[in-house]
């Protein structure tokens, strides 16, 4: 058993309560490799802000459960080293599918873990997310539910089309489950194609493509519902244009790539949505980045030349997300 303050990390639960009364949302980083670690820590300590490093099965399986652990570990110093003496950085499960995958995530020093049953039944997915609060409060672990289905494709998740939150569930799931927060879902999708052309018209400034408005009606009615409960946003990258345009320039193929508008995340962030997740939008500052230094220097091979870059993209995307997004800028201190 690793427990995660030993490993010098923080849970939710302060960090929310924080974030629901300063109007701002807490940045959730998906990462898979040392490069994005790097980005997402070097961005929240430049911005003095607090941070969930989010890992999802798949990325978990990719860097081995065991490396993880010192990885989060190797965070907290490296957070330090450049100068931040009390870094706030969750480690967080994201889209858990069984109990027994969260236990072993709490058994590995996870401050924090998401259990979905969203796709259950809502009994099954209340019995569930019971089951794991009640083991992971245990050793003070906060543990994220979700109601809704969130549409499109991000590893192993996966479902067509989306399911809104019904806001009379809500006070009965989280009552009876016990949970610390709660995903909801209001439009946002996962993945880079998070919505069809049809679903979007073209704004005659730029002739880009701009995606139907998020569904505010619902968060108000589960705002009112559970007033001052941690809300969380899933599948919320905007798809930066620029990220997407380089990468095609330079041998790509991502066409009608559309993400969620960073107004109404903006929007979101002001509301009781503490916890706000991004993981594509770094993908394609990681790709853009890399399939430059490819183009431009063929003769390149040496890892370091263009995971560097990417890198460096990466945090450039991270900071802006952090101070012109999520508003979670300053409210650490250091």
């Amino acid at each position: 058993m690793v427990n995660y303050k030993d490993l010098g990390l923080v849970n939710t639960r302060e960090m929310f309560k924080k974030a629901i009364k300063g109007g701002y949302a807490i940045p959730a980083f998906n990462f898979n490799n040392m490069e994005q670690l790097q980005a997402i820590i070097a961005a929240a300590v430049e911005t003095k802000s607090p941070v969930i490093l989010q890992v999802s099965k798949g990325a978990r399986n990719y860097a081995n459960a065991t490396l993880l652990r010192y990885m989060a570990q190797g965070a907290v110093e490296y957070a330090k080293e450049l100068g931040c003496a009390h870094p706030q950085i969750v480690l967080h499960l994201d889209h858990g599918d069984s109990f027994e995958l969260c236990k072993d995530c709490v058994d590995m020093g996870f401050s924090s873990v998401m259990i979905d049953g969203s796709h259950l039944p809502y009994e099954e997915n209340v019995a569930l997310t019971k089951k794991v609060v009640e083991y992971a409060h245990k050793y003070d672990v906060t543990v994220e539910g979700e109601l809704g289905v969130l549409a499109g494709i991000e590893d192993e998740v996966s479902a067509e089309h989306h399911t809104y939150t019904n806001p009379e569930e809500v006070i009965d799931f989280a009552t009876r489950t016990g949970c610390d927060s709660l995903a909801i879902s209001i439009g946002t999708s996962h993945g880079a194609y998070k919505f069809k052309p049809e679903q979007c018209h073209v704004d005659p400034a730029t002739g880009r493509l701009v995606p139907p408005p998020l569904e505010f009606s619902v968060l108000d009615a589960v705002m009112e519902k559970l007033p001052g409960f941690p809300i969380v946003l899933h599948g919320s990258s905007s798809v930066p244009q620029e990220e997407v345009d380089t990468i095609n320039k330079y041998g790509g193929k991502l066409e009608a790539a559309i993400g969620i508008p960073e107004d109404q995340l903006r929007k979101a962030a002001k509301s009781a949505v503490c916890k706000i997740n991004i993981d594509s939008d770094s993908r394609l500052a990681m790709t853009a980045a890399v399939r430059k230094v490819f183009v431009e220097k063929p003769a390149e091979f040496d890892p370091r030349k263009y995971l560097g870059p990417a890198r460096d993209n990466m945090k450039k995307l991270y900071e802006h997300k952090i101070i012109n997004v999520l508003g979670s800028a300053g409210k650490l201190d250091c």
